[in-house]
């Protein structure tokens, strides 16, 4: 395989969050979605926005090498933790090939491998990708589809669809919620995400990610227009009444925090 290029966010080492172990976080630029929370504004790259980002040090050009290069100098943290690589984004398999690449090279050094993304793509095109990893996760953000159209831009359907099919690669699968209040946090939605999970993947598991604005900063300096302050997180409360209602569906609850 080539040693090709793609746009990438700062990688994140030493994260706990996002998978086994300690591990570095791979996050991949662009995305098909315009989630209306997006904490990576940056993630939208387009040709004047990708020059804004690059100014203020929010997007790099890195190669397959100079991803490997960074990943094998915390090679010692994953094999003391059972951690390794997880791939983020924006939407990692919008850039398909390197992702591929980049996937196929950890494989065969035995890293372990992770994703999270948000179901958003082709699944025959990264049929190949994903049956490599070790863990997938996968946004559900809202189970109506026009809210879904509202609050994201794209239709779920999609996004369901492909939930079903990468259920049947036997690779561990884990539904991400992030609980908005205001947009996805009533109690129905919830219900039924975990209905859907229930009868769609074979070992149902859902981990709930609280709403936050750590991302405003990067509002201010691509000089686009924050969240809406409409949107916040729920209270720990209430988000045991959450836990509790989706495993009375017969669904695992979760956490990597």
């Amino acid at each position: 395989m080539a040693n090709i290029t793609g746009y990438f966010m700062e990688p994140q080492n030493f994260s706990v969050n996002d998978g086994n172990g300690i591990r570095t976080i791979i996050f991949l630029a662009g995305c098909p979605l315009r989630c209306k929370w997006c904490s990576n504004p940056e993630s939208h790259v387009n040709i004047s926005g990708l020059e804004a980002c690059k100014r203020n040090k929010l997007i790099y050009r890195y190669s397959t090498s100079d991803i490997l290069s960074i990943i094998e100098k915390q090679r010692i943290f994953y094999r003391y933790s059972g951690g390794g690589v997880t791939f983020s984004g924006g939407e990692a398999t919008l850039q398909q090939d390197i992702l591929r690449e980049l996937v196929y090279k950890l494989y065969d050094k035995g890293v372990n491998l992770a994703i999270e993304t948000s179901g958003y793509f082709k699944f025959d095109e990264v049929k190949d990708i994903l049956k490599k990893l070790n863990l997938i996760f996968i946004d559900i953000k809202h189970m109506d589809d026009e809210e879904h159209k509202f609050f994201t831009g794209v239709s779920n359907k999609k996004i369901l669809s492909n939930i079903k099919s990468v259920n049947e690669l036997n690779v561990p699968m884990v539904i991400r919620i992030p609980v908005i209040v205001g947009v996805n946090s009533d109690m129905e939605n919830i219900i039924k995400t975990a209905k859907f999970v229930r009868e769609n993947i074979r070992e149902p598991k859902i981990e709930l990610l609280p709403y936050h604005s750590f991302g405003d900063e990067k509002y201010e300096i691509l000089e686009k227009e924050k969240p809406s302050r409409d949107y916040k997180t729920p209270l720990s409360k209430y988000l045991g009444e959450l836990v509790k209602a989706i495993r009375n569906e017969g669904v695992k609850v979760v956490s990597y925090k």
